[in-house]
């Protein structure tokens, strides 16, 4: 009950003395609602952008907050809006949702408990809205940016009083599907704000909560990253067996995904892509910084504007006109039909697990030497060393890569995984086997080992798709 009450009082809407109701008034000609007294008022600066709104339709279905979604301009907040209703598929949230521009950007911030700000990957950028923001912050507001991965202490220097309220909150996309939410703290002294705020997203917004330091990337993209960035640069070494849809076949849906890496990559976007592992290669002066190293295939897609789904040309390509699918070949430098792989290894792996005998699927793998099978299992297995790495560097708990890759990628959690294998053991067998010193030596520090949880709290089955 004690915390409860604490709850309350960093939810408070407003220094209006009424009990029940407070009265927001007009803004841009628009009448607003009452606002209950536990009511949250958010604005969400950037709600144009596809995380911005999906983030504002989060806020006024779960939080039932009346949500502010703050654009250039008023046709693309009008628009925002209504991809923001399509995104949660529940019309009724349209009461909770304003479309408003910069224009009235005071109005806007004097009356939000959270400000979220969803603006372009770019210092400069975010740190010139924050300027905006500043002279109009209540005193007990919470400030949130959704980056993906810059730097959270850096971008709260920016406030004075407000600095130590100020966090990181990187929700993954589409939000509605994928409840991930990292926080990410930068001083101390945030401890008690940070506890409350984790309750907040996990009780009301429903999330998955992952607390995690301020490191490049934080936990997600790390991991995910790093998967698709040796993905990539696969796919340039084995370019003469085909290059893009070679590699994403043998590591396909049964391995435990989704999507695999390539399509993933496609699907978030190569533009987004490119800057993440280029921020990550810049500022992780470690051993594997070179998965993250951006190949000069998909520089070149990027710099010729074919960044993936959103603009239906990137790695992949569908010619909706005659129901065809095309491939980026690197080594033609250019596009062709996608190969239907058919490799032995996978086709026996996806029967069998159509039939629910995982172990027998699990050991085919593991017992074939062929060429993509071994691929297959050195990705897997550099997958859940480097997971359980970045997990015990960045987050509180060694266990927080499983709550990272299943709600933030739905990808097979790393030790779920290992369950998979066969248990630790079996796992460690197979890394000194397969891999080279720099995972060995992770894996065999007796320390290191003992931290590995023996289960985990996700079962693996959900995860192996009976397909490519």
């Amino acid at each position: 009950m004690r915390q409860r009450k604490h709850l309350n009082s960093f939810i408070r809407n407003t220094d209006d003395s009424r009990d029940s109701y407070t009265l927001i008034d007009f803004i841009e000609g628009i009448p607003l609602p009452f606002q209950t007294h536990n009511q949250k008022v958010v604005t969400v600066l950037g709600a144009n952008g596809t995380m911005g709104r999906n983030v504002s339709a989060i806020f006024a279905s779960f939080g039932e907050c009346i949500v502010f979604m703050v654009c250039r301009d008023m046709e693309k907040a009008n628009e925002a809006k209504e991809l923001a209703i399509q995104s949660i598929r529940c019309e009724s949230i349209g009461k909770n949702l304003f479309p408003g521009t910069y224009e009235n950007l005071d109005s806007y911030i004097k009356r939000s408990n959270i400000v979220f700000e969803s603006v372009s990957e770019d210092f400069q950028i975010k740190k010139n809205v924050y300027q905006k923001i500043k002279p109009f912050l209540k005193d007990d507001a919470i400030i949130a940016t959704g980056t993906s991965g810059l730097s959270i202490k850096e971008l709260s220097e920016i406030f004075d009083k407000h600095k130590n309220r100020f966090f990181g909150i990187h929700m993954f996309n589409p939000p509605y599907n994928l409840t991930l939410c990292e926080l990410v703290t930068h001083s101390d002294e945030q401890r008690e704000t940070a506890i409350q705020l984790k309750d907040y997203l996990q009780t009301k917004l429903n999330r998955t909560v992952v607390e995690v330091k301020d490191e490049p990337s934080f936990l997600g993209n790390r991991i995910g990253f790093f998967f698709i960035g040796e993905a990539m640069k696969l796919a340039e070494k084995y370019q003469d067996q085909g290059g893009i849809d070679y590699i994403d076949s043998i590591l396909g849906c049964f391995t435990g995904r989704n999507m695999s890496p390539l399509v993933t990559a496609d699907f978030v976007g190569l533009d987004v892509t490119k800057s993440i592992v280029d921020y990550i290669y810049e500022n992780v002066l470690d051993e594997y910084r070179d998965s993250f190293a951006a190949p000069d295939y998909l520089n070149q897609l990027v710099m010729e504007n074919k960044l993936g789904r959103k603009v239906n040309k990137g790695f992949y390509f569908k010619d909706r006109d005659r129901q065809l699918n095309f491939v980026y070949d690197i080594k033609q430098n250019n596009y062709r039909l996608m190969n239907n792989y058919q490799f032995y290894f996978a086709n026996e792996m996806i029967k069998l697990f159509k039939n629910g005998q995982y172990e027998k699927g699990i050991n085919l793998l593991i017992d074939d030497e062929s060429q993509e099978a071994t691929l297959c299992k050195k990705m897997l297995l550099s997958y859940i060393v480097y997971s359980l790495k970045i997990s015990s560097e960045v987050s509180t708990d060694i266990a927080s890569c499983d709550d990272a890759m299943a709600t933030g990628f739905s990808w097979i959690p790393p030790i779920a995984l290992i369950e998979l294998l066969g248990g630790k053991e079996k796992t460690k067998y197979l890394i000194n086997k397969y891999l080279d010193a720099r995972y060995q030596h992770i894996i065999n520090d007796k320390d290191f080992y003992k931290c590995i949880p023996e289960h985990s709290k996700y079962d693996f089955r959900p995860f192996l798709k009976a397909k490519y």
